[in-house]
């Protein structure tokens, strides 16, 4: 078990877990079709090797390093070994354009870069070529005809020290309070701003996940698996995906891809998957649609375990005689399956980054299936909050964690003070005056505590709709609605000083595969289609009669192209990018006010 009060940093908690462990599996990657493991005495040679290697380039304590790459073992080697050496780590996501790179690469000031393969390296490399960026290590090949204005050091040639006593003793005397990495936030709300995280920020962050998660039934330090698909570029992936799973020891493996996801969860049966509210919501609307196109008596049974389960969730007095004896069949029958196809041995989800509407969580949970919402941000490292498996209360994103102290400003604000609040922004003192006062993190979130001190978000304080007649809306929680009917994958809610709210849509890619199967393929804009708006308009109508008066969408726009990572409208944790959305729909948007 590790210590935490007494950890010095990141990289030596990495070593002595290593130790520890030994020639035990840690890290896994399909290589060849099959899943091939690295032990942590391996995982641990590879990053005093990397390490001793960007020292002899020059890379020193302070320097920043920018990564680039897909989730695989390489990059929790390259950030340890930046980080054993005393340099920032600074994580780039894999999504980013040439202007993405340039900024983050000129604002940071790295000094070297890493990309894992050459296509990423395309958009990476004429981006450090305007910058101060003095070479570029790419861990698979090198450049077509070795050509690039930046010089390109391959990963052979990079890893030829071991000295590992020099690295190990370097190591160790980091201190606890320097900062490790430089994470940009995804930009909902603007350009994307760099968050000054410490070793200790992310420590405490893993002293508050094993005390959460030793909890679950089951739990053993050394005896977890994770499942790795979310960008370690994000700081929710980077720390409970990477520093949580070697606090507690655990095995990590990285997911081959999105489009894989289903198939690798079977593979690798995990025990504890972290995700973003969208997966929950994309499974629950295939086990949904599955059972529509099964039909009769197992789309029956399906729908008869939610019921029996919501309710045993929400008030388990309700619970009939009859509904009382068929429980245990059901989880026999369905809950047994359902478990099985997430590999049988999953010991809770965990959902953070944005919020979970409750119907999803209620969902999981009445299939048997432990769905623990959090709540956190970049500027804490990032986690706030989390559900105990002992008292989960799904409406709510759990108690403030071990560590860490929460309070409500008179203006709703949440409030935060613990280790794991960050250095500050990059370069912009003024901002990390207004964000961090008095040690208090002004996170930007409205929310209350509940009598079990457990803690409610209502919205972000700079999304809340404001509508003509004064009264306040959350728009998180309108689209968080629409989008549990089955013909809606996103929606866009708008009527900041208006009478009322309109919407943007996009429907659900395979219920729109469907529908135009059965009615032809549109010829023109999606919006301008009547039979498509009257199904959808009809949808809208039932999401309607669940909201109050002041909440109804009168009129959408039905968009052709989904929010999207390429088209900048969603950041890589899924997130809507507001801002983006309004330039390039708010006069359509404005035009739904004169009809």
């Amino acid at each position: 078990m590790v210590d935490y009060a007494q950890a010095p940093n990141l990289p030596t908690m990495f070593f002595d877990q290593c130790d520890r462990f030994g020639d035990a599996p840690f890290l896994w990657n399909k290589r060849g079709g099959k899943w091939i493991p690295r032990t942590w005495s391996e995982t641990a040679d590879e990053v005093v090797r990397f390490a001793s290697g960007l020292a002899a380039k020059g890379i020193g304590p302070g320097d920043r390093v920018v990564l680039v790459s897909e989730n695989r073992p390489e990059w929790m080697i390259a950030d340890l070994a930046i980080m054993s050496i005393g340099a920032v780590t600074v994580p780039a996501y894999t999504t980013n354009t040439v202007a993405d790179h340039r900024h983050i690469l000129t604002d940071s000031g790295a000094k070297a870069t890493i990309v894992s393969n050459r296509d990423l390296a395309e958009r990476l490399l004429p981006a450090a070529a305007d910058t101060a960026v003095e070479f570029a290590i790419l861990i698979d090949g090198m450049p077509e005809d070795g050509k690039s204005d930046v010089p390109v050091l391959s990963l052979a040639d990079l890893m030829t020290g071991d000295d590992t006593g020099a690295v190990r003793e370097r190591a160790r005397d980091l201190d606890r309070g320097a900062m490790c990495c430089i994470i940009y936030t995804s930009g909902t709300g603007g350009v994307p701003a760099g968050v000054m995280l410490s070793h200790g920020n992310i420590i405490c962050n893993t002293l508050s996940a094993e005390d959460m998660l030793s909890r679950l039934p089951g739990f053993t330090i050394g005896g977890e698996i994770f499942l790795s698909f979310l960008p370690l570029s994000h700081s929710y992936e980077h720390t409970t995906g990477q520093f949580v799973p070697i606090s507690i020891g655990a095995q990590v493996y990285y997911a081959e891809g999105f489009d894989k996801l289903v198939q690798n969860i079977g593979e690798v049966r995990p025990t504890i998957m972290t995700a973003v509210p969208r997966l929950y919501e994309t499974m629950r609307a295939r086990i949904l649609r599955a059972a529509e196109q099964s039909g009769g008596l197992k789309q029956k049974m399906l729908f008869k375990t939610i019921a029996i389960g919501k309710k045993r969730y929400n008030d388990p007095k309700s619970l009939g005689f009859c509904e009382r004896a068929i429980d245990p069949l059901l989880t026999k029958l369905v809950r047994s399956k359902v478990s099985e196809r997430f590999g049988g041995r999953l010991k809770a989800f965990v959902s953070g980054g944005a919020p979970l509407n409750q119907d999803v969580a209620q969902f999981f949970t009445a299939l048997g299936l432990r769905i623990l919402q959090g709540y956190g941000q970049t500027e804490a490292a990032p986690v706030i909050s989390c559900n105990y498996p002992t008292l989960n209360k799904l409406h709510t994103v759990g108690p403030p964690l071990e560590g860490v102290e929460v309070k409500i400003a008179e203006d709703g604000e949440i409030l935060v003070r613990g280790e794991l609040v960050m250095l500050g922004y990059w370069n912009d003192q003024d901002r990390t005056a207004q964000t961090v006062q008095d040690g208090w993190l002004h996170t930007g979130d409205i929310g209350q505590l509940d009598e079990d001190g457990y803690l409610m978000i209502t919205d972000r304080k700079k999304d809340i709709i404001v509508n003509s007649g004064g009264d306040n809306l959350s728009p998180q929680r309108v689209e968080g609605i629409i989008c549990l009917e089955p013909e809606i994958a996103q929606a866009m809610v708008y009527g900041d000083k208006r009478p009322h709210l309109v919407a943007l849509i996009t429907p659900d890619p395979v219920w729109m595969e469907d529908w135009q199967t059965q009615n032809g393929a549109i010829d023109g804009a999606w919006n301008d289609n009547p039979a498509l708006r009257k199904e959808l308009q009809a949808a809208l109508d039932r999401v309607n009669k669940k909201l109050s008066v002041i909440e109804r969408v009168r009129r959408f726009i039905v968009v052709d192209e989904p929010f999207s990572i390429e088209n900048a409208m969603l950041t890589p944790s899924m997130k809507v990018r507001r801002h983006i959305v309004k330039e390039f729909y708010g006069d359509r948007l404005e035009a739904l006010y004169s009809k």
